[in-house]
């Protein structure tokens, strides 16, 4: 079964580690990436920008409206994800415990119900 495990990101968190910590987190990811690639349960992994460099679209009246900067005015943020294929809802639970960020913020575990081939 595949799962996303998606790494929600508190700047005011992650703004107040010390610079150890956070160098900790970037090579825990580095770690835990080899893991998952030696047992077969990676599929991918994506790192995204900063909410402040993304763009809103909504179609209203037939016509695309574009508004600067995030969907949603919250204080934490989807940073990333990982997509697993792995046994069980409980083992991506358990992976989802060893992604360094979430010693500090929440890790999110969402089945995967629905797939499109990108060749399709």
């Amino acid at each position: 079964m595949k799962y996303m495990l998606l790494i929600h990101m508190n700047p005011v968190i992650w703004d107040g580690l010390p610079e150890r910590e956070r160098n900790e987190v970037y090579s825990g990811h580095a770690t835990f990436q080899q893991k998952i690639l030696d047992s077969g349960e990676m599929v991918t992994t994506q790192a995204l920008a900063d909410p402040s460099a993304s763009a809103t679209v909504r179609v209203r009246n037939g016509r695309p409206a574009v508004t600067e900067g995030p969907y949603a005015d919250t204080k934490e943020f989807l940073a990333g994800y990982y997509l697993v294929d792995c046994a069980s809802r409980e083992r991506a639970v358990e992976l989802a415990g060893q992604i360094p960020d979430a010693r500090y913020t929440g890790i999110e575990v969402r089945q995967v119900v629905f797939e499109a081939d990108a060749e399709s």
